[in-house]
């Protein structure tokens, strides 16, 4: 029996999303089935079962009538939520290992730069000037992780070990040991009372669209050792009003942001971002996704699916992650 095709719909236009490299790597884990690379590939689209997608246009999908199941091959799902014409099949997002250790590593680097005054000292190297100013312990320092699931408990989880007060927001009640957990609206103020680092690990979705706007940075302590709070955006570009967080940087009501997202990517060269003193800009490369982590991943899923096994990190419509 011919097993169901594999559709790849990859829509990256950066080296790491090379269409190419990830055929190669479901090429070598998925035995016999065919594997296709869109829009190139020859083939009947009733032929496809199942489609591993990244930023896949609107209506892609729909063009394919016996589809079981979509594999997002990054970890927001939201672009894909937002497509009225998405077949109604399981939508499985991306939870493996090694996203999960990336997302860390990039969120403890940009704690620690904030911490331990990075800006400032580049800025002294860059003048020649040799002016060391008191170094506060990581002890002193309240770091809020806003999203606790499995990126934003890791997260936090490091960070508690590294010495930082850490605290989670998120939608509904979580218990990680060691780290005071928030959730739900009615606990978002007392959250960001405590916070002098901000991490945003949310996922987007209609209720969390431009959270980080004035209104929240105006809740974060202001009395910490960092003197303003410190904002971090790895989630999504869409959580963030960037007019506010400018003009919270100019007037001092946040101090400084390290932001990985963006409302338009890749952002555009007039951008103030590109050149604001008070900002560490990366290109959305926080927790780049894998092609031969996450193309195994896939296949296992696949395999499993058809053995009569269920689905893992199946995506809640009503949720939106």
């Amino acid at each position: 029996m011919n097993k169901g095709a594999l559709a790849l719909l990859i829509h990256g236009g950066t080296e790491n999303w090379s269409p190419q490299r990830w055929k190669g790597r479901f090429d070598d884990v998925c035995g016999d089935r065919r594997v296709l690379l869109l829009p190139d590939a020859a083939f009947d689209p009733a032929d496809v079962h199942y489609a591993a997608v990244w930023k896949p246009a609107p209506g892609e999908l729909a063009a394919f009538p016996n589809l079981r199941v979509i594999f997002n091959l990054g970890a927001g799902v939201d672009a894909l939520m937002a497509d009225s014409s998405l077949p109604q099949v399981p939508l499985v997002r991306v939870a493996v290992g090694d996203l999960t250790q990336r997302m860390t590593e990039y969120v403890t680097l940009h704690v620690l730069m904030h911490h331990r005054q990075e800006l400032y000292l580049r800025a002294s190297q860059r003048e020649k000037r040799w002016q060391p100013k008191f170094q506060w312990p990581a002890s002193a320092v309240s770091v809020g992780v806003m999203g606790l699931g499995t990126l934003g408990a890791d997260a936090a989880e490091v960070l508690k070990r590294i010495g930082f007060r850490v605290a989670g927001w998120s939608r509904s009640a979580r218990q990680i040991e060691g780290i005071e957990c928030f959730h739900g609206q009615g606990q978002l103020a007392p959250f960001l009372a405590r916070t002098d680092i901000l991490v945003c690990l949310l996922p987007l979705t209609p209720d969390t669209r431009h959270i980080l706007n004035r209104g929240l940075f105006a809740k974060l302590n202001r009395s910490g050792p960092t003197g303003a709070p410190v904002l971090i955006n790895a989630g999504r570009g869409g959580l963030q009003n960037e007019v506010d967080i400018l003009s919270c940087l100019d007037d001092g009501t946040l101090g400084a942001a390290s932001l990985d997202v963006f409302a338009h990517e890749p952002l555009p060269a007039e951008s103030p971002f590109w050149t604001h003193p008070k900002v560490v800009l990366t290109p959305h490369n926080a927790a780049d996704t894998d092609p031969d982590e996450i193309s195994k991943y896939v296949a296992r899923q696949i395999e499993r699916f058809e053995a009569g096994a269920a689905l893992d990190n199946v995506v809640d419509p009503a949720r939106g992650y």
